[in-house]
């Protein structure tokens, strides 16, 4: 690395699961890495296991052979003022209570240089609510990996309204730098990633309480049947797909039985109103041209195929 192109200095505060996995990646992506924890010795314990859990990740496959020593170079363990003192991003990653993460907050943004970006890795609780006791707040804003950050590439970017748009730019800049792919969404309660999984969960709950199919067969329909795209595309675009009138003619059916859990979405009528139905009309929810719909057929087919040699390869879960 030239002496024009400097090493990044981050820092996590929270080095457990989550804030230990964000570490992993920073590291591992050529940044110098200070950790911090409730104490010095918790954070030189996150560390070493750290180091560890690389090396295994190498003998799984799952890491490169030089991440153990470029991990072990970049990663260090601090107390919380430490750790962030020269920091020019740094990633929250505390308990989820918001009294934890308020003095946690205070702390960093008292010690950390006052350009410094803190991005907190909260997974529901609004940012305008956590950014209260943040001076410069402008700097600051959700940062929100998921579970396990080393292997899942979504990121949510969540702002308040007074975040810099600079800011979010350079979180992107980092995120693409570490290899994971950003969405920005906006400062509601659960904001996407957990809204989405918890309505699916809820529903799931429904069935099993209403008789209709035990936790394992909604797993295996789940991850067999609409889970199965899932890598591959969003709501939106199977629904574009599959055509918004197919899907309005099926809310109409679920209403039969569940007339308000399954009210049509009105942008969905709006859509269906205005002969916007998908790609078979040359776009609905998103602006896919009708010409384009063969091609992304065949790549869904292929998709598919791809992926159902992948689980063929890996075998079923341990479960």
């Amino acid at each position: 690395m030239s002496k024009t192109d400097a090493q990044p200095i981050y820092a996590v505060v929270g080095s457990g699961y989550m804030g230990g996995g964000i570490a992993q990646v920073l590291a591992l992506a050529g940044a110098e890495v200070h950790i911090s924890d409730v104490d010095l010795a918790t954070a030189e314990n996150s560390r070493e296991r750290l180091i560890a859990e690389a090396k295994q990740f190498v003998a799984d496959g799952l890491f490169p052979q030089e991440a153990p020593a470029l991990i072990e170079a970049n990663l260090h363990a601090d107390t919380l003022e430490d750790a962030v003192a020269h920091a020019s991003f740094i990633a929250e990653a505390v308990p989820e209570k918001i009294d934890i993460k308020h003095a946690t907050l205070r702390r960093i943004a008292e010690a950390a240089p006052a350009d410094a970006i803190i991005g907190s890795n909260t997974s529901t609780i609004l940012i305008r609510k956590l950014a209260e006791p943040i001076s410069n707040p402008e700097r600051f804003l959700g940062v929100h990996f998921a579970n396990p950050s080393p292997f899942i590439p979504g990121v949510e970017i969540i702002t308040h309204a007074g975040t810099d748009p600079a800011v979010v730019t350079r979180v992107r800049a980092i995120m693409a730098e570490i290899g994971k792919e950003c969405a920005e969404v906006g400062d509601a309660t659960g904001f996407v990633m957990n809204r989405l999984q918890y309505a699916l969960f809820h529903e799931a709950t429904q069935l099993v309480e209403e008789g209709v199919a035990g936790p394992e067969e909604i797993d295996t329909i789940v991850r067999t049947s609409f889970g199965f795209r899932l890598p591959f595309f969003g709501p939106f675009a199977v629904a574009d797909m599959a055509g918004l009138d197919v899907y309005a003619f099926c809310y109409e059916s679920l209403q039969t039985e569940f007339p308000e859990r399954f009210a049509t979405p009105q942008q969905l009528a709006d859509l269906v109103a205005a002969g916007k139905l998908g790609t078979k009309s040359g776009g609905g929810f998103l602006p896919i041209p009708a010409e384009r719909a063969a091609d992304l057929i065949s790549y869904r087919n292929r998709a598919y195929v791809e992926l159902m040699k992948l689980l063929d390869k890996l075998g079923p879960a341990p479960m």
